[in-house]
């Protein structure tokens, strides 16, 4: 990668937002004995690192005179509203092909940020269509379709984050480690190209969600390879094929330096950083933080370590999934299924199991018939993981019958 184009691009860049910043955050730092520092691309004025390369594209199709075509992008995030805002900026019309299912948040937020620059279209169900139409568009047009990670420029635009790295450590440090969110592979193409001569390969720690682990299967198979199930939960990362270019930039890493993160991990990362720090973290702006718990503490402890804090566009009507999942994963909350006896007193012997910390968080009587034992829906959460221990045993010794169905996923999309 050329650093003086990286450069210039980064330059260029400051007649549409100032840096972001790279803050040392003090909570985490105490927490893994390390200096961590969180590279703040939620903070652009899209609030996802996006923008850089649609800036990039736009300026140079527009320096090669592509002022009179059209753009177009087919997207139902981040790079929707990084690519209006660049239109609105330049002054250029854009089309935003958007399934039909795309919340209507996201849909407001990409055409205030566009204003009159862009039309917004509502095509399919599924993102697959969305993207089909937006491409017979471009063709019967004449226009400029803007892909969202596998491009040149979209790469090089990225890499502006790390340009601007480089320029905010303190003199005289180097990161040890520089963890970074993969979802089509254009962030992490463009950090590593950019320190391929500063930094050791072994320096990076790749957070890739564990439902979509495009990068680790294409490095572990030598090729891209398309995913055929995805998990969208992590919707900023949750794709199911990486960029050709992104994985010939990438495929020498070794594939256990991706760190498949588990979509309930990252949401314990979303409410901590919400609660303490007032920080606001979408699923993927929480990957690369995340991925601290899987580096080994002896090793990291008083490095320094950069993680790169992707977006922030969360939608807090997913709060309460996200806080479930949350609990689920560190052990405070539990879904059984109980065999309850019918009979005067049943209940209060079930009730006289449950320890001082236990709360009853969801009770749905489940019995369809007059029968001798009917099946209770319990959630329960508590204040220490252990003490769902001491509840199953009780359980066991009265005989109870019980299934733990918090891990069920079947069942718990079924009942819960």
């Amino acid at each position: 990668m050329d650093k003086q184009t990286v450069l210039d691009a980064t330059e260029a860049m400051r007649g549409l937002f100032s840096a972001t910043p790279l803050q040392l955050n003090e909570h985490l730092s105490a927490r893994y004995g390390a200096d961590i520092w969180l590279k703040r691309e939620d903070l652009t004025p899209v609030r996802s690192y996006k923008i850089r390369g649609a800036f990039n594209f736009f300026r140079k199709v527009i320096a090669e005179g592509g002022t009179e075509k059209t753009f177009v992008c087919a997207s139902a995030g981040n790079h929707a509203q990084g690519f209006a805002f660049v239109c609105r900026h330049f002054g250029v019309p854009g089309v935003v092909y958007m399934p039909a299912t795309t919340p209507q948040q996201k849909i407001d937020k990409t055409r205030i940020f566009g204003g009159e620059f862009i039309t917004i279209k509502l095509f399919g169900d599924f993102f697959d269509q969305c993207y089909h139409a937006a491409r017979e568009h471009v063709e019967r047009i004449d226009g400029v379709m803007v892909p969202p990670f596998d491009h040149v420029d979209i790469i090089e635009g990225q890499a502006t984050v790390a340009a601007e790295i480089a320029e905010q450590l303190p003199a005289g440090v180097v990161p040890d480690h520089v963890l970074l969110p993969v979802g089509g592979g254009g962030l992490a193409a463009g950090i590593t190209g950019y320190f391929a001569d500063k930094l050791s390969r072994d320096a990076f720690v790749f957070a890739e969600p564990a439902g979509a682990p495009s990068l680790r299967r294409s490095i572990e198979a030598g090729h891209v390879i398309t995913l055929a199930k995805v998990d969208n939960f992590v919707d900023g990362a949750a794709v199911g094929r990486i960029g050709e270019l992104n994985f010939a930039a990438l495929k020498g890493f070794a594939a256990d330096q991706v760190k498949l993160i588990e979509e309930n991990a990252i949401c314990v990362t979303i409410t901590d950083m919400l609660n303490v720090e007032g920080v606001v973290l979408e699923p993927a702006g929480a990957l690369a933080i995340t991925a601290l718990e899987k580096l080994d503490r002896d090793s990291i402890r008083g490095k320094t370590i950069v993680a790169v804090v992707s977006g922030g566009n969360f939608d807090f009507e997913r709060l309460p999934d996200v806080k479930e999942r949350a609990m689920r994963y560190a052990g405070l909350k539990k879904y059984f299924i109980l065999r309850l006896a019918q009979r005067p007193g049943a209940l209060r012997d079930f009730l006289n199991m449950l320890g001082p910390e236990d709360d009853i968080a969801r009770f749905e009587y489940l019995k369809k018939s007059a029968r001798n034992f009917g099946s209770i829906l319990i959630g329960i959460e508590t204040k220490n993981p252990d003490n769902f221990k001491q509840l199953i045993a009780n359980f066991e010794s009265s005989g109870m019958g019980y299934e733990d169905i918090t891990e069920n996923e079947i069942l718990a999309n079924l009942i819960i």
